[in-house]
């Protein structure tokens, strides 16, 4: 029986720091191989190309985080409560990678698909269909904020797409002005 090889995982956590630490664009292959600890040969042995790869990356990214969200959004947490937790992971996340990196950088989403939204179509829809994973849980809380009376919201979508806009400005502000 041959070795059991990380390579795979090792490929995607390099891609997804270089990403967001620095660009999409920026982000060469053998960048990635290099910080993975991959050859280049072992990169093509699983990934056709460098999008593929962050794809690979962002699905084991949400996979990653969803059981913390969906501890946060959870049905047992009060409505207005998951907002807040929901406010609090972000802002620990950021915290975290700003002691980390020394700098805060923001939602890796929405940095990833502004740049790519216009090159690279896959890429691009995999961001889409995670960010709008992340705007329901939103969504949720403020329907059941609404049912229970707490707010105003007859169309939750709608007033969840108003807040997940404004979470996410905040976020981008944060990583433009290097600040929480």
């Amino acid at each position: 029986m041959g070795r059991v090889s990380d390579a795979k995982v090792r490929l995607m956590e390099a891609v997804g720091e270089l990403i967001w630490t620095g660009s999409y664009g920026s982000t060469t292959i053998d960048q990635i191989c290099e910080k993975a600890g991959v050859k280049k040969g072992s990169f093509y042995y699983f990934f056709e190309s460098k999008a593929d790869l962050a794809v690979a990356a962002l699905e084991q990214e949400w996979e990653r985080k969803r059981p913390e969200l969906d501890a946060i959004f959870s049905p047992t947490n009060p409505p207005l409560e998951r907002l807040r937790l929901h406010c609090e992971f972000g802002y620990r996340i950021q915290s975290e990678i700003r002691d980390k990196c020394g700098c805060v950088l923001g939602c890796p989403l929405f940095s990833l698909g502004s740049e790519v939204s216009t090159q690279e179509t896959g890429l691009q829809r995999k961001v889409q269909e995670m960010l709008e994973y992340k705007r329901k849980y939103l969504e949720t809380a403020i329907r059941d904020a609404h049912a229970a009376g707490l707010v105003d919201a007859p169309d939750p979508a709608a007033k969840s797409r108003i807040l997940f806009a404004y979470y996410q400005d905040l976020m981008t502000q944060a990583r433009i002005q290097n600040k929480l």
